[in-house]
């Protein structure tokens, strides 16, 4: 099985592969990672580290879509999470795609505004060093969110929306993938 994480940054994605590894002894691999490995190994690799998201994306998913069949076709366990997934995976075979779970992270705008600065903008470097890269323009973050919102809703991806309660919130998230996975 193969559990794609994606969202806005920022969301919790790295926090839940984590905990998903502690829990499940399921390996994660976290797309940063990945795009950095790939930029500091060949600075003509058509992207850099502050290229935007799409292009990044399509330079990686190629990568990550054969990662995930050679996992599949060895029956092992993968969580990959990143911001530079696409919106769609239905470029892969359905004898693939059966075999993945997708999901989305993103904050509500009512979310953001009460909590850019404090909530979200603190709790960035839980898991890893985010001291740039962050979106600090509160409507640029919005529009990031309502954006992978928009994309679930058209792509049939499992969206979980973070409206008041980050922490119990977040729990659905679990709750809903323990019914997946086991």
């Amino acid at each position: 099985m193969i559990i794609l994480i994606t969202g806005a940054s920022c969301t919790g994605k790295t926090l839940l592969a984590q905990k998903l590894l502690e829990k499940y002894k399921i390996p994660y691999l976290s797309i940063d990672h990945l795009k950095m490995g790939i930029y500091r190994s060949d600075k003509n690799c058509g992207f850099t580290p502050e290229s935007p998201d799409d292009l990044i994306t399509e330079k990686l998913w190629p990568i990550l879509r054969e990662i995930i069949k050679t996992n599949i076709e060895n029956n092992q366990n993968l969580i990959i999470e990143g911001c530079y997934l696409p919106v769609s995976i239905e470029d892969m075979e359905d004898e693939y795609r059966s075999k993945i779970i997708m999901l989305s992270l993103a904050f509500s705008e009512n979310y953001i505004r009460k909590n850019l600065s404090s909530l979200i903008f603190e709790k960035r470097s839980i898991i890893e060093n985010r001291e740039s890269g962050f979106i600090e323009d509160m409507e640029e973050y919005i529009s990031e969110n309502l954006r992978r919102k928009a994309d679930c809703n058209r792509n049939n991806i499992k969206l979980f929306e973070f409206i008041e309660d980050y922490e119990a919130e977040m729990s659905a998230v679990y709750e809903w993938l323990e019914e997946l996975v086991y």
